[in-house]
């Protein structure tokens, strides 16, 4: 929960640098911030934490591209696909949904697009490092999306 610290500019580079399709995913960086701003959840971790469940938008797993589900919401592995979403927004904003409902037990200020947003136990990640083994089975999940957290930020000059 909170705010994010960097640019629409500076979610973009991070893309360009790891050679995402900005030509067909441009409106990504934007749609993050506007989507989390509402619900007050960080948008860089959710920015950085879709980095990581698409391969930075090359979608090489389960999940396709046409599903719009940015942060493989349903997908277990083993060729399951998961939730698709009608739209880019909407699957932001269920994956934005599905982190505030492991961060907090506050209500939802936008209409529930999340399918799996009654399946979480309200409040029990209110911190990064506790998706770990929830939102994911993969036990250094935090640490990857931590991972692509601190290039971000070295890119945006917070560390120098």
């Amino acid at each position: 929960m909170g705010d994010g610290t960097t640019s629409e500019v500076q979610l973009l580079r991070l893309l360009r640098l790891n050679k995402a399709p900005l030509n067909l995913y441009g409106d990504l960086p934007a749609i993050y911030r506007e989507e989390a701003v509402i619900e007050g959840v960080n948008y860089d971790i959710a920015f950085c934490q879709m980095c990581l469940e698409t391969g930075f938008l090359q979608f090489g797993g389960d999940v396709k591209p046409e599903q719009n589900n940015f942060g493989g919401i349903g997908a277990i592995g083993n060729g399951v696909r998961g939730d698709s979403f009608s739209d880019r927004r909407i699957g932001v904003r269920a994956q934005i949904q599905h982190l505030k409902a492991y961060a907090t037990t506050k209500p939802l200020v936008q209409p529930l697009v999340d399918p799996r947003f009654s399946l979480v136990k309200r409040g029990t990640a209110p911190l990064l490092s506790q998706l770990s083994g929830q939102w994911a089975e993969d036990t250094n999940y935090d640490k990857k999306i931590m991972a692509i957290l601190r290039r971000l930020y070295d890119l945006s000059g917070f560390f120098t």
